[in-house]
């Protein structure tokens, strides 16, 4: 069992010129107007030619045929923010690999769940993270988890070795008001993609 994420903590920070995993452009550009314009970016450097995508973001759904279907969904601490996110399983796609083989390795790693993969968003359109400050993009993967499957009775994440992240469930019904709630007593934020899937549930209910 690894440490929570709530002791992490920031020490510093400080300015860096171009990173290893993120650097910053200067774009310039033409308004619709004529006007020349200048933008400043943060890009990722390992986004892979295969996908020309950088990750997927998985929505995985718990399915019993005795239960209510409920969503996976993880607590880490993001030192950007300094503080715990709640998000959806997510991760950077590696070279050579696909949407699907991403999103079902990353359920794996970060949460232990076995899922089988139903489609992803790639197919319909691209999806940009930050569009005002990256071009990062990310695919949207839909994956069913079997609760009665053997390998899902007791999953363990087979976490890297910075990584620090709990794995928990909450039902897609009421979901806005659980995640409300959940920050509220422990004190962390959501990930606004999260945030508007909840929102976006409870207004169609």
């Amino acid at each position: 069992m690894k440490p929570s994420p709530y002791k992490a903590t920031l020490k510093s920070i400080e300015p860096l010129v171009q990173g290893k995993w993120i650097q910053t452009r200067k774009i310039n550009y033409e308004d619709p107007n004529g006007n020349a314009r200048v933008w400043e970016m943060a890009v990722r450097t390992t986004r892979t030619e295969t996908t020309n995508t950088d990750a997927v973001s998985i929505l995985a759904t718990l399915r019993h045929p005795q239960k209510i279907p409920e969503i996976v969904l993880t607590k880490q601490f993001r030192p950007p923010t300094g503080k715990v996110v709640i998000e959806l399983p997510a991760g950077l796609i590696d070279p050579k690999e696909s949407i699907e083989s991403t999103a079902i390795r990353e359920l794996i790693e970060e949460t232990g769940y076995h899922g089988k993969f139903i489609k992803s968003s790639i197919d319909e359109m691209e999806l940009f993270s930050d569009p005002g400050l990256t071009n990062a993009n990310m695919a949207l993967a839909f994956v069913d988890v079997d609760l009665t499957d053997s390998k899902n009775e007791n999953p363990v994440a087979e976490l890297e070795d910075g990584e620090f992240i709990e794995t928990f469930s909450l039902p897609l019904k009421n979901l806005l008001e659980d995640l409300k709630g959940l920050c509220k007593r422990e004190g962390c934020v959501i990930d606004a993609r999260l945030y508007h899937y909840a929102v976006g549930l409870s207004m169609s209910s």
